[in-house]
């Protein structure tokens, strides 16, 4: 007896494997996503500018990082503690002075541009399609950084409007970099159950277009899955809006599987074998027991090392064992 509907994810001409450089942007599943690759040791640039949920400001930072472009002059805020933000970025990024936020924020533009030109995976996490207007000079913002609510007007954004953004951006890469669109299973309750869902069909609608419109964009259906195959709040953290680790774990199975190579994927169960050796703790660290699991550890990942990147690894285990 069948008791869920599974989603299923359609394969790629194309796979990642450990050699494949990846970079992840979005919302916080892009997040989610990046640090589960990295944990399985993909060369992964994850979320470097922090949670953006929205398309238009997703793109935006990734325009002016090819560029070499200057963050908007006009969007630097002080609050009242005398700290520097800027409504384009993250609240993650701050600073004590305007010029000090400007150079953390040149010095990451820079960091993701120099990651653009050699990565070949982009994958990208759509939130949400609303968006807050900045009343004194109309610019679409990232973040409003606790800002008093009358200085904003919240809009949704349109599908037309999206689509031309984000074919202006694809056309700017390469045909040969891939670029994954995802749209976030985290469901945005504060613009109410209704109008999330009206959100999510403006996201989902832009996913389908680009991926029919160019040949290197495809869809991975992390939402699909957690409302369908994942239907029960079982698979929810206590706030019943966020996957639970056990619904990441699943979500994340279904990209392996379809997405990565199967030489890659034999190299993650390695790793994860690996990883769990790594982890035992024994009572007496001098037993003749536990030198011969060091040991054993150490072969292993040797041996993994032709595959991925575990110097450091190697290297604690050489302290542990005095060698």
């Amino acid at each position: 007896m069948k008791l869920t509907t599974e989603v299923s994810v359609l394969p790629l001409d194309w796979q990642i494997s450990h050699q494949t450089e990846v970079f992840t942007i979005g919302s916080c599943f892009a997040e989610v996503l990046g640090n589960q690759l990295i944990d399985n040791k993909f060369p992964v640039l994850s979320n470097p500018f922090g949670t953006i949920f929205n398309p238009y400001s997703i793109a935006k930072v990734l325009t002016m990082a090819l560029d070499g472009k200057y963050p908007n002059e006009e969007l630097y805020t002080q609050n009242s503690d005398g700290i520097w933000r800027h409504y384009d970025f993250h609240s993650s990024f701050l600073g004590n002075s305007q010029e000090e936020l400007a150079d953390k924020l040149l010095d990451t533009l820079a960091k993701v541009r120099e990651f653009l030109q050699s990565t070949e995976v982009l994958v990208v996490t759509f939130g949400t399609a609303y968006v807050y207007r900045y009343r004194s000079n109309l610019s679409l913002v990232a973040n409003c950084h606790k800002t008093p609510q009358s200085a904003f007007v919240k809009e949704l954004l349109g599908y037309e409007q999206l689509q031309n953004t984000w074919g202006d951006l694809i056309r700017r890469l390469r045909t040969s970099r891939k670029v994954i669109l995802t749209v976030s299973p985290v469901r945005h309750t504060r613009d109410t159950l209704s109008l999330n869902q009206v959100s999510k069909a403006v996201l989902r609608l832009l996913c389908h277009r680009l991926s029919e419109q160019y040949k290197n964009v495809s869809y991975f259906p992390s939402y699909e899955i957690m409302m369908d195959e994942l239907r029960d709040y079982r698979f929810y953290k206590e706030d019943l809006i966020h996957p639970s680790a056990l619904a990441e774990k699943l979500i994340f199975q279904k990209f392996s599987d379809a997405y990565i190579s199967e030489e890659s994927r034999g190299t993650m169960e390695s790793w994860q074998a690996v990883q769990k050796m790594i982890a035992h703790r024994p009572f007496q660290n001098q037993t003749s027991s536990y030198q011969t699991h060091l040991q054993a550890t150490l072969e292993k990942l040797n041996e993994l090392a032709e595959q991925i990147s575990v110097e450091e690894e190697i290297q604690n285990i050489k302290e542990k064992l005095g060698t």
